[in-house]
């Protein structure tokens, strides 16, 4: 069936111009002034909206297990509320357990993901370094479309990988055109500090920020780029929340380094006061990594983002609710880390973005779609509105206000860390392969039709190191 966006303004990452869209097949077919609606075509009127690439949104943990427990919401739930915040796709976290198959672990995560209601794609997590981790990255970016890797610098006793692994690593992704992601927090700075901080009979949800200063995501992020300069691999960091992490990644792309960078939109509008809340469920509500910090630090992010230095937009959507958390109602170092938000990200990146000036909206169109589409090389297939492309799109009410609250939200978990947040900028529509499957409240989406897409690898590259090491005997080495 035939879909026609009639009497809209389209935005894109580079420009703004009034057209009608036309779908059919799940592609947009055709772009351009007064479209004639194919016979028994669909027309939604779009006049007033602006019509975008639908956000990707590069960062969720869907139905996780993690910290003996297993994240609330699931592939189908939390693709639906990402729908009802103007997002298409996501690219989830296979996260294998140290010394497990990835292959395995990638197959059990994509069995749980077939019930996804939009597109979505895998980032593997290295938990480890064997000659079948080596030889595995293989197989998953030749036959599984994985071009992305992922590497926790912290979560000591569990997750955590050292340098030699990413050293490994690194250059087994570089052999392969694949990028590797980075969560950095030095992770033997915090099981230390937690350590500390529970010998104080600091034992609250206070204690979580404050085993995990500014300092540790600091040095962390400046440690992955040394290494990936070493290596002349590009590095993708997730999560960046201080003002430490946005100067490092800024000074390594001064320097020419393919060094990317992502905030989430909790860390632009929060700060850490949240941990001081008297309510126990309250603030722990709050935990997640890296933690919400002073205030000073969001000048900082929204720099980032409006220079260039940080490029995407995510949520780290990890959902838990008040039961869950409350495992660690003695000792915070239990308390399972994770926050809501992929209904929410667009709304608060428009209103605090785009309302109060500090991003264009096409700069709004970059961080919440093309730049990460570009990044993880499915442009511009997904993050644009050009004929060919799938027909993955919002038509965005930049005047249209609502009052964001658990009591309203499609995400399953019972707390909102926005609650109470009026916010202006709102889908109106959400179209998922050529289909609305959000429009006007009213939430359409279909258990199951989300399509696991691939993601090529770049063209494998040699860093500088490796082609020196392979030089003949007697060549003299610049």
């Amino acid at each position: 069936m035939s879909l026609l966006i009639r009497g809209g303004e389209i935005v894109t990452a580079e420009r703004q111009f009034r057209a009608d869209v036309l779908c059919e097949g799940g592609l947009i077919q055709a772009i351009g002034p007064d479209l004639e609606a194919p016979t028994g075509a669909e027309v939604v009127e779009a006049g007033g909206l602006l019509v975008m690439p639908g956000g990707i949104d590069p960062h969720t943990h869907m139905e996780l297990p993690f910290m003996g427990t297993v994240a609330s919401e699931d592939f189908f739930s939390g693709t639906s509320a990402g729908a009802a915040g103007g997002n298409t796709m996501i690219i989830d976290f296979v996260i294998p357990s140290p010394g497990a198959s990835l292959l395995d672990a990638f197959k059990t995560w994509r069995g749980w993901a077939e019930k996804s209601a939009t597109d979505y794609s895998f980032h593997v997590a290295i938990t480890g370094w064997s000659d079948q981790v080596h030889e595995e990255m293989g197989v998953l970016t030749r036959d599984h479309g994985v071009n992305s890797f992922k590497h926790f610098m912290a979560y000591k006793g569990a997750i955590m990988v050292d340098d030699g692994i990413m050293l490994n690593s690194f250059t087994r992704a570089l052999e392969l055109g694949a990028i590797c992601n980075v969560h950095a927090e030095n992770g033997e700075a915090v099981a230390f500090m937690q350590k500390k901080l529970l010998a104080m009979g600091i034992t609250g949800p206070e204690g979580h920020a404050l085993s995990r200063p500014p300092e540790v995501e600091g040095e962390a992020a400046q440690r992955v780029i040394a290494i990936a300069e070493l290596l002349g691999a590009p590095v993708y960091i997730v999560h960046v929340s201080t003002a430490e992490a946005t100067d490092a990644i800024a000074r390594a792309r001064a320097k020419g380094l393919r060094v990317y960078g992502e905030v989430l939109p909790q860390h632009l509008v929060i700060d850490e006061s949240v941990y001081q809340n008297p309510d126990f469920a309250t603030a722990a509500a709050y935990v997640m990594s890296p933690p919400f910090r002073p205030k000073h630090h969001q000048k900082a992010l929204w720099a980032g983002l409006a220079s260039g230095a940080l490029q995407t937009t995510a949520t780290d959507h990890c959902c838990f609710c008040a039961p869950q958390k409350a495992a660690g109602r003695e000792n915070f170092t239990l308390i399972p880390n994770g926050t809501g938000g992929i209904e929410d990200r667009m709304s608060i990146l428009w209103h605090h973005g785009v309302r109060a000036g500090r991003l264009t909206p096409s700069e709004f169109v970059a961080v919440t779609s093309t730049n990460t589409a570009k990044i993880f090389n499915i442009h511009p297939r997904k993050g644009a509105v050009v004929v060919g492309a799938d027909a993955d799109l919002v038509l965005w009410d930049p005047a249209a206000s609502r009052t964001i609250s658990v009591k309203t939200h499609h995400q399953r978990v019972d707390f909102n860390i926005y609650e109470g947040m009026e916010v202006t900028g709102l889908a109106a529509s959400t179209i998922s392969q050529g289909k609305v499957v959000w429009h006007r409240g009213e939430l359409r989406t279909v258990r199951g039709v989300g399509r696991y897409i691939d993601r090529p690898c770049f063209a494998p590259v040699f860093s500088a190191l490796s082609l020196a090491a392979k030089a003949p005997v007697g060549v003299v080495r610049s």
